[in-house]
């Protein structure tokens, strides 16, 4: 699967690098084309150009299909492309979608990916028509549907890219509630993922016969937006960079949506330079976290920050089985997600101890926001993606792409090592390690 998203990527860069992709008709050079080719692949969002100015119609369709393969994922592209040529889909194919969509079973494989398909058009089409009410007025009918069509994918697939020019991202839209809350929308509406979705539609809004999973991941989320909302707008209540001179409606409106885009998307409609350092910090906290697993997000999951916190307070209160909804959760499952977010933290402190050696004149906090931004393939920055060095930009491309395919790739790694019970031939005696 990382082989298959490299790949799509660096076909990316080769296209976005034509004559043919640039506004001007000279190339954007490879490296800008392959950061951006990473960034839209990987529904970051991290932009070292101009979308709006610097790229010809050609090159901003590219990107948009970038950002919709990206956000599908590739496993789900490549098994509609096996479908419309004829080809049948190979048991290790439906293993793979299994995992990645969070499916128990092998049975309807093909029928979830036609589904997937359906739900991602029926979103964006109702996210473009929504849009198309503002953009259309200031624009015209050409221009604003084809920006409503763009933003809309953009937001569902949780990229962030826009197309208003001079790296303004929403800003100028910052008080109009439609284009806020029909983003925000699509945004909460691709993070959940396809499969919270499908439960949904299953049993018609029921939660007590929702699985467990997808209670998890509505509680969860809930709870994430509104205490990131509150946070934000009490700790930026009296900036005068972001929100201090709107009314109390306009204060909540931009800070329920810096909470729903700081997790997974990149949009923004306040200057994010601006925000205070401590707005900052729990931005960052919510780009590690993320959206859900099996989604168009990225981030650690909120499962497995759920998870880890329920380890916590199971060891802390002396018991052995850690308990949701009054069902018990399995140990492996538990340690997986253990296992994905300290690796996940470890890849972040590497990634931004090498980015403040290259960037030594940008401000900690900063490089910890544009780090966390591109592991969490969110997309904000408050740094200034262009004005980093080369060697700084490698880094993210780096850490953009361990964002979108580390965590999955890791839980099926962790999940076939689990499943192998040959290599468990001793069992060696336990002794005592003193701890804390």
């Amino acid at each position: 699967m990382a082989l298959g998203f490299a790949a799509v990527i660096l076909t990316g860069a080769v296209l976005l690098s034509l004559p043919i992709s640039s506004s001007s008709g000279e190339s954007v050079g490879f490296y800008d084309a392959l950061f951006t080719s990473t960034s839209a692949v990987c529904v970051t969002g991290l932009v070292v150009l101009d979308v709006g100015n610097d790229l010809s119609i050609f090159g901003q369709i590219v990107l948009i299909l970038l950002i919709q393969t990206g956000g599908l994922g590739f496993m789900t592209i490549a098994t509609l492309l096996f479908m419309l040529a004829g080809k049948r889909i190979t048991l290790r194919d439906r293993l793979v979608i299994q995992e990645a969509m969070n499916e128990s079973g092998l049975s309807g494989m093909v029928r979830l990916i036609r589904w997937v398909i359906w739900m991602t058009l029926a979103f964006e089409a109702v996210g473009a028509a929504l849009l198309a009410t503002s953009f259309v007025p200031d624009f015209g009918w050409a221009r604003g549907l084809y920006y409503a069509v763009f933003h809309s994918i953009s937001a569902f697939c949780n990229a962030g890219f826009d197309l208003l020019g001079n790296y303004t991202s929403l800003t100028p839209y910052q008080l109009d509630p439609v284009v806020n809350l029909t983003i925000s929308f699509l945004i909460i509406s691709g993070g959940l993922g396809f499969g919270v979705w499908r439960d949904l539609f299953r049993n018609r809004g029921r939660f007590h016969n929702l699985r467990l999973h997808t209670r998890l991941v509505l509680v969860t989320t809930g709870g994430l937006l509104v205490g990131g909302t509150l946070l934000i707008a009490a700790l930026e209540w009296t900036n005068p960079g972001t929100i201090a001179g709107m009314n109390f409606i306009q204060k909540i409106q931009a800070a329920f949506f810096q909470s729903v885009t700081m997790r997974t998307a990149g949009f923004n409609t306040v200057d994010l330079a601006a925000m205070h350092p401590e707005t900052k910090f729990v931005s960052s906290i919510l780009m590690f976290i993320g959206a859900a697993p099996a989604s168009t997000g990225g981030g650690i999951k909120v499962t497995t920050f759920v998870l880890m916190g329920l380890f916590v307070s199971t060891v802390a209160r002396g018991r052995e089985n850690c308990v949701l909804f009054k069902r018990t959760v399995s140990h492996a499952t538990v340690m997986r997600a253990m296992v994905v977010a300290i690796i996940s933290a470890c890849v972040v402190g590497v990634d931004l101890l090498l980015l403040t050696i290259a960037e030594q004149d940008t401000a900690f906090v900063d490089l910890m926001f544009e780090t966390l931004s591109a592991f969490g393939t969110v997309g904000v920055s408050s740094a200034g993606t262009p004005n980093l060095g080369y060697f700084a930009r490698a880094i993210l491309i780096f850490t953009m792409f361990i964002g979108r395919v580390g965590p999955l790739t890791l839980t099926l790694a962790v999940a076939s090592g689990q499943a192998k019970k040959s290599d468990v031939k001793i069992r060696y005696p336990e002794d005592r390690v003193l701890v804390g």
